[in-house]
Order: structure tokens, then sequence, then C-alpha cells
């Protein structure tokens, strides 16, 4: 399938490794032109020469304005903004959660949503194929016990990125929001170790449990997430906005 994205400017949000990297990859091998940013510095490194990057804090307001102002100047125009950047934040009962852990949670995993769209929407408006992509999560449409942080910033991206898909779409620019559920990699790996050293029990059985309430009992590969944004955000995707798309096996539970 040709999707027509030779030349698109892409900013990738935390694009050197996990999902980020995926994402930044497929859209490198589809002919675009990509920026990203990262906080591990040795992961950007080794990044292709082609891509734009630089070292940038997503919780941290000043950092935001730096790299895009960067990626946006480098370019002079964009595309396509992918919100990627996230962290797992606390496992553990609310009256035990620190309330710093929660601002930090929230601060990368939404504002700093907020922040990129409201930087990159002036250019992207001057785009003909103009498409912003926000990760949420399985935990953005279902509850999620012991990680109560991580999940109200979830369910806002839902809101944030239906409300932007109304304002926006007088002026032609497409909003989206991914779902991913049990992704393989190092990052999910810590989340269910987290959780079964508060049970007290294995990793195995943690794991286990997870897929229980999933009807494809396999993870979810980065590279399928990948594919998926790809095709939102190519003119074949043109009248595909406000929609959450769950990439997760079919899942109908959180454990």
């Amino acid at each position: 399938m040709k999707l027509n994205l030779e030349g698109a400017c892409v900013i990738v949000t935390a694009g050197a490794q996990g999902i980020g990297r995926a994402i930044v990859q497929a859209y490198l091998d589809e002919g675009a032109r990509v920026a990203t940013c990262d906080i591990d510095e040795a992961a950007l490194d080794g990044l292709p020469d082609e891509v734009f990057r630089r070292r940038a804090d997503m919780g941290d307001a000043g950092q935001i304005a730096e790299f895009m102002e960067a990626a946006l100047a480098h370019f002079g125009g964009l595309d396509i903004l992918v919100n990627n950047a996230g962290i797992a934040g606390p496992t553990g009962p609310v009256e035990e959660i620190d309330p710093a852990d929660w601002d930090a949670t929230l601060a990368i995993c939404l504002t700093s949503q907020f922040r990129c769209a409201r930087l990159a929407v002036p250019a992207l408006r001057k785009s003909g194929n103009a498409s912003i992509i926000n990760l949420s999560s399985l935990a953005g449409r279902l509850g999620f016990a012991m990680r109560t942080p991580y999940a109200a910033a979830k369910w806002g991206v839902i809101g944030f990125t239906k409300s932007l898909a109304v304002e926006l779409g007088r002026d032609g620019i497409r909003c989206n929001a991914i779902l991913p559920g049990i992704v393989a990699g190092d990052r999910q790996r810590r989340v269910l170790e987290a959780k079964a050293q508060r049970r007290g029990t294995s990793f195995e059985a943690v794991e286990a449990e997870a897929f229980s309430y999933t009807s494809l009992k396999e993870y979810v590969q980065p590279d399928q997430i990948a594919d998926q944004i790809l095709f939102l955000t190519s003119p074949r995707g043109r009248t595909i906005s406000g929609q959450a798309v769950s990439i997760c096996g079919d899942a109908q539970m959180l454990a």
C-alpha cells in the first residue's frame, strides 16, 4: 500500500527507543523527514544520521519549547505531530501515591501533549496533510487499579484529542488517539514486575492474569502501533479524525 508520505515533515516526541523508535523508523522507511527528542542521549546517538534530534525532558516546559522551535525551524513547516512521550508512573494504592509522582505523570503523559500541540498548530495549518496523533493507552478507556496517575492522564488524552479534532477540523487538521494494550518491551516488563512485587507474587503470574482478559494472548508489537499511526496520518486516512483507536488484542479489563 502506497501511503504517499515521502518528504512529509514529522515530529515524534520520545522517539529514541521503544514505541517511539518504531514510529521514527517507520516514517523514515516511507521517505519522511523526522525530528525527535528524548531524555536518553545515548539512545538519541543511536538513531540514523538523517534524524533531527535534541535531548529534551518532556516534563519541562522550557525544554519542550526549545525542541519544538528548533524542529520547526529545521523543517520550515510541519505535517505531522506524534505525541508519544509518556512514563508509567507509580504503582500503589491511592493513599500511598506521592503527589509529586502524580504531578510528574500528568506533566509528561498529558500536559506535554498540550504544550507540543499549541506550538505545532500554526505550522500544521499550512500543511496539505496535517495530522496529530496522541498516544493514550488501554488505561485511557478502562479503570486501572494501583495505577491511578497513569490512568487519569491517559483518560485526559482522549478528551484532549476529541476536543482538538472538533476545534481543528475547520483547518483540515485531523487528530486521533492510539490506545496500545500490553506492548512488548522493557517498559511493560517493568510495570508487570512492579505489580508482582506489590502483590508478593511472580512476574509470570501477573503476566498470565493480564493476558487472561484479552481475546488474543500475545504482546502488541511496537511496529504494529507504528503501522496504524502511519495509515492515519497518510492521505489515505484523510477523513479519520476524533477517534480513539485501540491496539490491544481485544482487552476487556486491566489487571
